[in-house]
């Protein structure tokens, strides 16, 4: 149940951002959906693998790197979803960044509520 009320919530605020950022096109809310789902998977399976592969120049970078295969997977989840697309990496940075902000604000009203 907890998976799924973070995919709602994730698709909430990717649709939300779409009306708010130029360069981030979701055609439906069932757009936002798969997208929620697709970067679940992809920052399941692909991310850890990106993370170990670019150790060194994460390093290097004090960890700003990440940024980089944020945008990454958010520029490739776009190749993937015929409903969402993204104008560039410049955008693709953008929303990832104020993607993890919003909803990371919204998971931790909610791990506040578990503790009480």
């Amino acid at each position: 149940m907890k998976f799924i009320m973070r995919i709602v919530v994730t698709s909430i605020v990717a649709f939300g951002l779409s009306y708010i950022l130029n360069g981030i096109k979701i055609d439906t809310f069932w757009s936002a959906i798969i997208l929620a789902l697709v970067l679940a998977l992809l920052n399941a399976l692909l991310k850890p693998i990106l993370i170990i592969l670019t150790f060194p120049i994460t390093i290097f970078t004090f960890g700003l790197f990440l940024f980089v295969i944020n945008a990454g997977i958010i520029l490739l989840a776009d190749k993937f979803i015929d409903g969402f697309h993204v104008d560039g990496f410049w955008w693709a940075l953008l929303f990832s960044l104020l993607l993890s902000i919003v909803t990371s604000i919204l998971y931790k009203e909610d791990r506040e509520k578990e503790k009480s």
